[in-house]
């Protein structure tokens, strides 16, 4: 028997909304990089506009969540996923990311989907998807998107380089070219993208560090 009910969000998950808000917040804080704040107010609009995935445990307690932005016809993401700490390690974020992305696909057939993360969990879940990393010149540039990023505690990073270049890493799924290499890819180079992340994070952090101290 599984231990969690996967589905999209509707309006009898509204009452969750609170305790969403504020396991995003403190998955940010406790990670110290990554997911921005969102408001009830905003879980809500995306559960109402039936743009959001959540998991439920059997005893009824909330589990995690995913929910979708779009700009257009051009830009998805799968953005805000989360699991509730003792919930974790149980294989739920695989099943939250692929409910969403499958949302995604059949809300925007022909859209490419895209993310930023700061997790090498989450960078082989899209890798297992189909993703692949690309620099951030590949990403929206809608001003919307980029605004969503103020609360994030490395958005002055992103900012001081013109958003080239942030603790995150951006991520891509093309449905016109599915990247299916990549499934076996992330694997194979796991120790790569581990060590690349860690150089980039200590670089970026190094260098702002120094920049702060003549401010």
């Amino acid at each position: 028997m599984t231990q969690f009910e996967v589905l999209v969000a509707t309006s009898e998950h509204v009452k969750y909304a609170n305790e969403i808000s504020k396991v995003i917040e403190s998955s940010a804080a406790a990670r110290g990089t990554g997911i921005a704040k969102r408001s009830p107010e905003y879980i809500i609009n995306k559960i109402e506009e039936g743009k959001a995935v959540i998991a439920i445990s059997k005893k009824g307690a909330f589990a995690g969540f995913c929910y979708i932005e779009s700009w257009g016809k051009k830009f998805a993401a799968n953005s805000g996923l989360i699991v509730v700490e003792k919930f974790r390690k149980k294989g739920l974020a695989m099943q939250i990311k692929r409910k969403a992305f499958e949302l995604s696909r059949e809300k925007f057939p022909d859209t490419k989907l895209f993310g930023l993360t700061t997790s090498l969990a989450v960078m082989k879940i899209n890798s297992e998807l189909g993703y692949r990393p690309v620099t951030f010149s590949e990403l929206t540039d809608d001003e919307q998107f980029w605004k969503g990023c103020q609360s994030c505690v490395n958005y002055d990073i992103l900012t001081r380089t013109k958003r080239k270049h942030c603790l995150c890493t951006g991520m891509l799924y093309d449905p016109v070219e599915k990247y299916k290499h990549q499934k076996k890819s992330f694997k194979e180079y796991k120790d790569k993208y581990a060590k690349w992340l860690r150089i980039k994070k200590n670089l970026l952090l190094k260098k702002f560090k120094k920049v702060n101290v003549f401010i």
